[in-house]
């Protein structure tokens, strides 16, 4: 007999559930393209937060702090570790490490998870390379267009200048 939480699977979905899945988990923070950062480089400390708490806010460590050490990764290359370190230049410590501190929820694990986000999310954008900008032309009739349109608008300013004489 079928457990009543299985009623309604198909036998498809179901040995999907029961298929292992075929790459481990990674352990670590997932930035993007392969570039995951292992926990092993992450410090994750915990303070109490500021703001109301309730009961045990003056208990509970909620506060959650990451520091990553960008020199020292083993993650990225020598050119990504560059445009990181110029691009959070400002966010950096004197010894390079970076801090995403979170307070937002009361739960240290929710926080724990945001701030891990929030590490994802700004080394996803400083290891963003702009696009080049590509010079382009005016064309020769639109060039002349423009010249055309100039020249009848001073034109007409020109005959609003001139005096009307009277004869």
């Amino acid at each position: 007999m079928k457990p009543k939480y299985l009623a309604g699977i198909t036998a498809k979905i179901k040995a999907k559930m029961d298929k292992a899945p075929d790459r481990p988990a990674q352990v670590g923070v997932p930035v993007k393209n392969g570039i995951v950062i292992p926990e092993h480089e992450l410090a994750v400390t915990t303070s109490r937060s500021g703001g109301p708490g309730g009961q045990y806010v003056n208990k509970t460590d909620s506060r959650v702090t990451v520091r990553w050490n960008v020199p020292a990764t083993q993650v990225l290359t020598d050119v990504q570790k560059e445009r990181v370190i110029n691009n959070l230049q400002s966010r950096l410590t004197s010894e390079g490490d970076f801090l995403v501190h979170c307070s937002t929820s009361r739960s240290q694990h929710q926080n724990k998870e945001e701030a891990f986000a929030r590490l994802a999310q700004e080394i996803r954008k400083a290891l963003l390379v702009p696009k080049r900008r590509v010079a382009t032309k005016i064309s020769k009739g639109a060039k002349k267009a423009r010249l055309e349109s100039k020249s009848k608008h001073g034109l007409v300013k020109k005959l609003r200048s001139q005096k009307i004489k009277d004869e």
